[in-house]
């Protein structure tokens, strides 16, 4: 592993959490990465929203098969797009800005000494539908990921999951 590139390959999902709080300045400086991200057309349309009650962050978990760390975490952000501002009202360019902010994100919060991992709430609808009625999204902002965070109770080792054949030069 180039040791430049480290802080990549030591980001990790992190689902176990210590029971301190994050701190404002923390999520602000998370949300100015995650907003740093490249856009189709610089359209930009994320939404975020910042929750921190307990009781909300139960009842999303309650939805997510794999994501009931979030109920323990310290914070969770879901990360919304605004299909009208997406470039050509396009889902497709929804979906691939928000990912590129939501890596900005989550290496943000490596970055910064946080644990992260993200839950999938699209393309299932079920998860998209609770999301939208417990957080009142209006109906033309699509509820992608929620983004669990919090101070790291455990530390996966760096690794790297490139695969040569995965690999093709000039052709298939």
């Amino acid at each position: 592993m180039n040791p430049l590139l480290q802080f990549i390959f030591a980001r990790r999902s992190v689902r176990t959490y210590a029971p301190q709080p994050v701190a404002h300045d923390l999520v602000q400086d998370l949300l100015e990465a995650a907003m740093s991200a490249p856009s189709a057309v610089a359209k930009d349309p994320w939404e975020f929203i910042v929750v921190r009650s307990r009781q909300t962050l139960q009842r999303l978990a309650a939805c997510l098969p794999n994501g009931q760390m979030l109920a323990q975490a310290a914070l969770g952000i879901v990360v919304c797009g605004d299909l009208e501002r997406a470039h050509d009202r396009q889902l497709s360019y929804l979906l691939q800005d928000c990912s590129a902010s939501i890596e900005n994100l989550l290496l943000a919060a490596h970055a910064l000494g946080l644990g992260a991992c993200w839950l999938g709430v699209h393309p299932r609808t079920d998860r998209v539908d609770h999301v939208r009625s417990l957080l009142n999204i209006p109906a033309h902002v699509l509820p992608v990921s929620i983004i669990s965070l919090g101070w790291p109770a455990e530390s996966p080792p760096p690794r790297t999951r490139f695969r040569a054949e995965a690999v093709h030069q000039e052709t298939w």
